[in-house]
């Protein structure tokens, strides 16, 4: 099998499921959830199945989906649900942020290293950016999810899914003037 389409079907094959449920339940997240869990876990199942690992960014999504999902079950309440991204970016934001404590390099060096060969000025202004990224995006969640739901609910689900993935996209195209700046000659 094609590694590539498998790995897209991984990615995206629970968010094609939370979004017919939760369309064909008429955006009702309480009955949309639980699909996505059983989705999010057979995908980290195929996964596991073919690479004998699971990379770090989806088991923690599985993780967080199947605990913040399962919180929103339990209590029919989906303010569970609505923090879920806030808490995540937070996390990311703070293990950026802190791990010079840790180590004596930026984490982001540590995880992109070996694809990307920056200065050590280079990497220290980049993994900031993306501390900055990580909370403006928890701020942005907090804003819409507090905004708008749970009247109009289904513009938290839709900027989640279809907006956080253009931001992203955007800002990490921003991001190449300051990897080109700070490239290192090969």
């Amino acid at each position: 099998m094609n590694k590539s389409f498998i790995k897209f079907v991984t990615d995206f094959g629970p968010l094609l499921v939370f979004f017919s449920f939760y369309y064909k339940s008429e955006k009702n997240l309480i009955v949309a959830i639980p699909p996505f869990i059983v989705a999010t876990l057979i995908a980290l199942a195929i996964v596991w199945i073919l690479e004998k690992k699971i990379p770090m960014v989806p088991l923690l999504g599985g993780i967080f989906i199947t605990l913040f999902g399962g919180l929103t079950i339990y209590f029919d309440n989906p303010i569970f649900i609505y923090v879920k991204p806030t808490i995540i970016n937070i996390l990311f934001g703070l293990a950026l942020l802190m791990g010079k404590f840790f180590t004596n390099e930026p984490i982001l060096k540590k995880i992109l290293g070996k694809s990307l060969q920056l200065s050590n000025e280079g990497w220290k202004i980049l993994n900031l950016r993306w501390v900055y990224f990580f909370f403006g995006l928890a701020v942005i969640n907090e804003i819409i999810w507090r905004t708008f739901c749970p009247e109009q609910e289904y513009i938290w689900v839709n900027f989640k899914v279809w907006g956080i993935l253009p931001i992203t996209i955007i800002f990490t195209a921003f991001q190449i003037s300051i990897i080109n700046k700070y490239k290192l000659n090969e």
